[in-house]
């Protein structure tokens, strides 16, 4: 067979396995995230042509950028002002509780400060993205769906802020180099964006979206360069948009909105699948499950308890209603796959700690499946 139609063949077969096997299995209140992820695990196994092939990495770089830069789009700061001093007593309760994880990975498993500090992100950053595509279909109130949208949103920039400053700690010259590549983009994006408005849009009618991503890959691409991985760019880029509303309300309009959570509907399973063939194989292993299960049975329970607990004492909710949010705020998939990587690449992560800590993720993100009312749904693969 001529080299250009197998591997054409073979692309076909990899869109049709990814986008169509997640959705059929999905039935079963699987979520497609895992199923995707499960198949990238799979042909890591088998001596498959497209394992090692970097389009495959390149679709799944295009998944988490533009995952990360809708959830960036959905930062709604004048609804985070309103819910204020609420928000700023869960991040100094989750602060602390960070804390308290580092210094047991320091003082009792003799794990540096920053490898210890990475495993608390992974372990307990929900994935917001994961989540509020999730809420229209898990049964939650509209004042809950307000405070688990607030609260992710929120949970997420704390992480992605501790993520640079850990990430970036090794000294003051590369800290200071790279918060000043961060802070270029941060305000250099407005005005790229407005001189973009001023001088393409009105000449290329209908390219705000496509100018959106590209934006979006852009800054996501550099945040990697720096070391810092492409979530980061990505989310930033979301989040300077988003502001721009009024000034721009094209650029972030509902529309774009819906077209980039599109876009990412379809290139987002690329990454989970493209993380499955990147597990090493030494990660399936009995201690890593022993691991994850016992990672899963401390931490999952302490989460939702710390979450209800809290709802209910400052805030005044009913149990059931605390318990509803609290537990709509568990799946961490996506920033535990996105660490983990980081810790086995760069800080000699174990493969049994690995593979625990990808085990976690995955129960974690089936709890609002077993404990929610109505079927979890996750349409944002």
């Amino acid at each position: 067979m001529d080299a250009i139609v197998r591997s054409q063949l073979m692309y076909i077969s990899v869109i049709l396995t990814i986008i169509l096997i997640p959705k059929i299995i999905q039935r079963f209140k699987v979520p497609a995230p895992l199923t995707s992820f499960g198949l990238g695990i799979l042909v890591s196994f088998a001596s498959i042509e497209y394992i090692q092939d970097p389009v495959i990495g390149l679709l799944a770089i295009l998944g988490i950028s533009s995952l990360f830069l809708f959830a960036g789009l959905e930062v709604n700061v004048s609804s985070l002002k309103v819910s204020a001093k609420a928000l700023i007593s869960h991040l100094l309760i989750r602060s602390l509780i960070l804390a308290l994880w580092v210094w047991i990975g320091v003082h009792f498993f003799n794990l540096t400060w920053q490898t210890s500090g990475l495993i608390a992100l992974a372990v307990l950053t929900p994935s917001t993205g994961f989540i509020l595509d999730s809420l229209p279909t898990i049964g939650l109130n509209s004042q809950e769906r307000f405070w688990v949208t607030s609260k992710a949103i929120a949970g997420e920039i704390l992480a992605l802020s501790l993520l640079f400053f850990i990430l970036k700690s090794e000294s003051l010259n590369t800290l200071s180099f790279s918060m000043g590549i961060l802070l270029l983009i941060i305000f250099g994006l407005p005005v790229l964006f407005i001189l973009l408005n001023k001088y393409v849009i009105p000449y290329a009618p209908n390219s705000e979206f496509s100018l959106l991503i590209v934006v979006g890959i852009i800054a996501a691409y550099i945040t990697k360069q720096i070391g810092v991985y492409y979530l980061v760019g990505a989310f930033i880029a979301g989040i300077v948009a988003s502001q721009l509303r009024e000034r721009l309300p094209n650029l972030a309009s509902e529309n774009n909105l819906n077209a980039v959570k599109l876009f990412a509907t379809f290139f987002v399973p690329f990454y989970f699948f493209y993380s499955g063939m990147k597990v090493p194989h030494g990660a399936f292993n009995f201690s890593a499950l022993w691991l994850g299960l016992a990672i899963s049975a401390v931490l999952i329970p302490l989460r939702i308890a710390s979450v209800t607990i809290q709802r209910v004492i400052m805030h005044g909710d009913q149990w059931i209603s605390a318990f509803r949010v609290s537990a709509a705020l568990t799946p961490t998939l996506i920033f535990t796959l996105v660490i983990s990587t980081i810790l086995h690449e760069r800080f000699d992560l174990t493969d049994d700690l690995f593979g625990g800590l990808l085990i976690y993720a995955c129960i974690s993100t089936l709890i609002p499946i077993w404990v929610l009312p109505k079927p979890y749904k996750f349409d944002l693969t």
